[in-house]
This record gives C-alpha cells, sequence and structure tokens, in this order.
C-alpha cells in the first residue's frame, strides 16, 4: 500500500466523521445529558461495528475485484453513484436541535448496554455497510499487499480515527454545543461534507482496476 493512498483515505475519513451526522450527534448529546463515560461507551459500540462491515466488505469485494472486471466495474459505477446520492442527500440536511429535555443523571445508564446499544446501531445499519462497500475499493492497490489485508488496514484505519474523533467529541461535549446550534457552522460543514463525499464519488468513478 502506498503511503500517499493511505493519507488520502486518512484526510477523507477524518472529514466525513467530523461533519455532524447521526452517530456524531448521539454521541454528543449523550455525554451531554448522561456523562462523558456514557459517550465514550457509546463511541466504542458505534467503533466496533466498523470491523464487521470492514470484514464483510474484504471477504466479498476482494473475490469480485479479483475475480472479475466486469463485476468490479458494476461495484464502481454502483458505488460511485451511492456517493452521489449521498451528497445530494447531503444538500438538504437541516439544522439539528440538541435536545436534552429528558437528560438523566450520568450513573443511570450501564455502560455495557450503550456499548452493546452502538454496535447495533452501527452493524444494523445498511447505509454503513454500503458506504464502505463504495469508499473502500478506491484506496487500494492490484500490486499491493492481499486486497482483503488492504481494505483491513483501512477498516482499522477508519475505526481508529472514528474512535478519536468520538472520544474528543465525549470530552468537549459542552463546548462543542455551541458549533452545532450555529446556522453558520452548520452550512460550512454541510457544504464541505456535500463536496467531500462527491470527490469521493467521482475518484472512484474513475478509478480504474
Amino acid at each position: 500500500m502506498e503511503l500517499e493512498l493511505i493519507l488520502s483515505f486518512l484526510g477523507a475519513s477524518i472529514m466525513l466523521t467530523v461533519m455532524p451526522g447521526p452517530d456524531i450527534i448521539y454521541v454528543l448529546t449523550e455525554s451531554l445529558s448522561r456523562g462523558q463515560k456514557n459517550g465514550i461507551a457509546l463511541s466504542l459500540g458505534l467503533v466496533s461495528g466498523v470491523f464487521v462491515h470492514t470484514l464483510a466488505a474484504a471477504a466479498g469485494i476482494s473475490i469480485i475485484i479479483q475475480q472479475s472486471a466486469v463485476a468490479f466495474s458494476v461495484i464502481k459505477y454502483i458505488g460511485a453513484a451511492y456517493l452521489f446520492y449521498l451528497a445530494f442527500m447531503a444538500t438538504k440536511e437541516k439544522k439539528v436541535n440538541v435536545n436534552l429535555a429528558d437528560s438523566k443523571s450520568p450513573a443511570l445508564e450501564n455502560k455495557y448496554r450503550l456499548v452493546r446499544k452502538g454496535f447495533l446501531m452501527n452493524v444494523t445499519n445498511p447505509k454503513v455497510a454500503l458506504f464502505f462497500i463504495a469508499l473502500l475499493p478506491q484506496f487500494i492497490t492490484a500490486d499491493g499487499f492481499n486486497i482483503s489485508l488492504q481494505m483491513i488496514i483501512l477498516g482499522l484505519i477508519f475505526a481508529l480515527q472514528a474512535l478519536i474523533i468520538f472520544a474528543m467529541v465525549a470530552m468537549l461535549s459542552g463546548r462543542l454545543t455551541k458549533y452545532l446550534i450555529d446556522s453558520k457552522f452548520w452550512k460550512i460543514t454541510k457544504w464541505t461534507k456535500v463536496c467531500v463525499l462527491a470527490t469521493l464519488g467521482l475518484a472512484l468513478l474513475f478509478a480504474r482496476k
């Protein structure tokens, strides 16, 4: 695997993770309403689900890429179309309201249950599976390591950076709330997300086996 490709993947992963979305908003509200440790526990669960999607993508896509150029092209175009769809849907996103009206005391929720909740939220979300199928193939090289191993490495990189960012969100939740409720900040991050997704879609569209 080329270092430049890994750094590109890391940069794209970080930008996509920090963009306001369901997972990061959930971590933020959990941290604000029930404490930072609860937010970190939820983060661990969400990130652990990444491994399931990575292994599934590595097992299925690697075989297709190795066996059929036509199948690779089909996956490439479908993946690019999905990334364009995500970019289009991102243009319609509206500023979320961080509602703490139903907050509970920090000690009420079991940490293990939060980890399990986060894991199930991630694993059972078909959108996450489709996203990984669309994202990972464009950062692997045919003349590098085994394709499955490359995808697993990329999945580990994505999971690690996501855990670090989610944990930081949990620990800095009080300070971050003012940004999320700011309309200007929301507009900037929304259109940044649109640009990142569209760029990834274009990169995948012109990727070669």
